[in-house]
């Protein structure tokens, strides 16, 4: 009797490789699941779209004055309404869009630099390096912000570009103080130790390593820094400080109008609405990056 063994053959076993998601991805899901967040998204990217096509979507010139319409109440015409100058204050709300994104991106852009370069000497080098910076960031925080804004440019001159390096000089502690504390824990991970035991430069230590894995705070502490940028901006505009007439800056267009809040509501209200919906939309977007780059938001 011959028995005949067969080998049973098995289907090989499929390996299946789970996908992992980068820290990045990961932060963008969890982002896009947060609805407030998408709201200011969409309200930033609105102005952001007003301000670049400003020429396109401006119904008059900015500086198109007709006093037969002078103070005319807001119609099918004129949406906003016109100011005292027969302006029509739609077109300037759009342009002056342009101008206060322009203050707060390159202003917080400049703080970041600064801001950075100082808080990773200090953070890195520590003693005699992080006590002369660290002193003058305590020097520069015990002012008010706009004390200390307001006193800069009234030594370099009240305009646009000195209005914008002061809110810059005044946030410049404020990232410099996070660089630092963070660079101060990453400096002691063991890839850095690894790093500077096979001779690393400082240099790349701090420019390919520390800073790439110190950004999370910084993208969303400068997300939050530009909507306070914007207001900083409209209240050095309102005292005169920055933006020089003509231009429709929302800080000058208020301070214009202050003297028509009666006789003309309109000329202070639109303004205003787009100081606050500017605002509001960056600070949504800062609390949606926060939650989703902060592990510890996370659930």
């Amino acid at each position: 009797m011959e028995i005949s063994t067969q080998k049973q053959i098995q289907p090989p076993t499929m390996q299946v490789e789970e996908k992992v998601a980068s820290p990045w991805a990961e932060a963008w899901y969890s982002f896009k699941k947060n609805k407030l967040a998408l709201v200011g998204t969409f309200i930033v990217l609105f102005f952001i779209m007003l301000a670049v096509f400003a020429p396109l979507i401006a119904p008059e010139g900015i500086n198109d004055q007709k006093m037969s319409v002078r103070l005319q109440a807001p119609s099918a015409e004129h949406w906003f309404g016109t100011d005292d100058f027969g302006r029509d204050i739609l077109s300037r709300v759009i342009y002056g869009a342009r101008i206060s994104l322009w203050v707060g991106t390159f202003s917080v852009m400049g703080s970041i630099i600064v801001g950075c370069l100082l808080g990773i000497l200090a953070g890195y080098y520590g003693r005699w390096v992080d006590s002369i910076i660290s002193r003058i960031f305590d020097i520069m925080l015990a002012f008010p912000s706009i004390l200390l804004a307001i006193a800069i440019v009234a030594v370099l001159g009240p305009s646009l570009r000195n209005a914008l390096i002061a809110i810059a000089i005044i946030n410049i502690p404020t990232f410099g103080r996070l660089i630092r504390s963070r660079v101060l824990s990453v400096k002691e991970e063991e890839y850095i130790m690894a790093a500077k035991a096979v001779g690393m430069k400082d240099s790349r230590i701090l420019f390919r390593h520390i800073l790439p894995n110190s950004m999370a705070p910084i993208i969303v502490q400068g997300t939050l820094a530009i909507a306070t940028a914007i207001i900083e901006a409209a209240a050095l505009g309102f005292l005169g400080l920055g933006a020089e007439a003509p231009n429709p800056e929302w800080g000058k267009m208020l301070a214009d109008a202050k003297q028509f809040m009666i006789q003309a509501p309109w000329t202070m209200i639109f303004p205003g609405l787009a100081i606050m919906l500017t605002v509001l939309g960056f600070n949504l977007m800062g609390d949606g990056l926060r939650d989703a780059l902060d592990p510890r938001m996370k659930n």
